[in-house]
């Protein structure tokens, strides 16, 4: 249940992201931070969906902790755009609340996946 809740979310978000990585390009002409941002972004969300149907427990924890660290590595994408004024401050915190949202839910599910695999 929480993994169709959290696998909405990226969706979601990974659809702001491509939107993003389009305005990025076609507005800012910025090409390289943004392909970066568009692979990280998007990624956190095919991991998810790949998970969901992983053949073991441990093979689940692996794409949701993978899944994770693509959320982490958005985080920072996002910062470095508002940092280098590609992104201003509004949108920066739009896409990184979200960010963190999806990040505090990965997180959740990775400590209880750890923990039942652990058992």
């Amino acid at each position: 249940m929480a993994e169709s809740i959290v696998r909405g979310k990226a969706l979601s978000f990974a659809v702001k992201i491509v939107n993003l990585y389009k305005y990025l390009c076609d507005t800012k002409h910025e090409y390289v931070l943004s392909k970066q941002l568009l692979r990280s972004g998007t990624s956190i969300g095919a991991n998810i969906s790949e998970g969901k149907y992983g053949q073991t427990e441990p093979d689940f924890l692996a794409k949701m902790s993978i899944a994770l660290k693509e959320a982490s590595e958005t985080e920072y994408w996002l910062e470095l755009l508002n940092a280098t004024n590609y992104i201003d401050e509004s949108v920066y915190q739009e896409y990184d609340k979200e960010c963190k949202e999806l990040m505090k839910m990965l997180a959740t599910i990775v400590k209880k996946m750890k923990e039942k695999v652990k058992r």
